[in-house]
Formats: structure tokens, sequence, C-alpha cells
């Protein structure tokens, strides 16, 4: 009998928001920006120009929904 995998799909959502985020945060450092003050500026405009193209920060956080990033933030920082 083969046992079947189980993916909860809302935690690898999750777990790449994260790592998205990790990874747009450092390029955003590693350019001499402020990575808070650069993500807030994308979250409440959604003007890409916020993000770096450096190391791709820009297509990574375009590739997640503002929506999804921001409720992922609240969950986080309410647990």
């Amino acid at each position: 009998m083969e046992n079947t995998t189980l993916f909860d799909v809302k935690m690898i959502e999750k777990a790449n928001i994260r790592l998205t985020l990790k990874e747009v945060c450092e390029s955003l450092r590693l350019k001499g920006y402020d990575p808070i003050k650069q993500l807030a500026g994308y979250l409440i405009s959604g003007d890409p120009g916020y993000i770096s193209t450096f190391e791709d920060a820009r297509g990574k956080i375009m590739s997640l929904e503002r929506s999804e990033i921001l409720a992922y933030l609240l969950e986080e920082f309410l647990k």
C-alpha cells in the first residue's frame, strides 16, 4: 500500500511569501535602501518603483498579490 502525501497549500503559500519578503529586503539593504520604508511605499501605493530591480527584487515582489502580502504580515504581527 502506498502512502499519500498531503500538502498544506496555505502553509506553502505563507512560506513563499516569507521567503520572497526576506529576499527582497536583503536586496534592498544591499542597495542601501531602508526595506521597511520601501516595502511600505509599495504596499500603500502599488507603485513598483519603490522596489529596486537589483537581484530581480521587483519581479519577486510583483509575483505576489499585495493583498496576500498584507494579510500575511497582519497575521504574523497579530500572533
